[in-house]
């Protein structure tokens, strides 16, 4: 299962390269940061919609379509020589690290409520050092 994953990952990546490149899409290299955040509301919308509607067959598209934008934002860095989509994955697992020490540095925490209240003390505690 792993396998099939990582070479599915590796694949989306290749698309934008690929939609990126020389002989890619006219429309996709022309967008930025700026010009997707329409798009990005718009999906954000209608993964809420899905989920209202308990709608799993359509969440799931909907879920790739802000998939897509998190590539295409990756893509744009990537191009600008700022970031690619393993730093914003580096980032995203070591913050999950940081805000889950209850489960990965050995922190005790007895109810859901205490682990929010930590997540945000955390939360908070990076933003002050940012």
């Amino acid at each position: 299962m792993k396998k099939k994953s990582k070479t599915r990952f590796h694949q989306l990546k290749r698309i934008f390269e690929i939609l990126h490149g020389p002989n890619g899409c006219l429309w996709d290299k022309k967008q930025t940061y700026k010009s997707l955040i329409p798009c990005l509301k718009e999906e954000a919308g209608e993964i809420v919609s899905a989920v209202r509607k308990k709608d799993y067959h359509n969440l799931k598209e909907e879920v790739g379509d802000l998939l897509l934008l998190v590539m295409f934002y990756s893509q744009i860095a990537k191009k600008e020589g700022r970031f690619d989509i393993e730093d914003v994955i580096v980032e995203l697992i070591k913050k999950l690290k940081r805000r889950h020490p209850h489960v990965f540095a050995g922190a005790k925490a007895t109810s859901a409520h205490q682990i929010i209240r930590n997540w945000h003390k955390i939360k908070k505690g990076e933003k002050k050092k940012s």
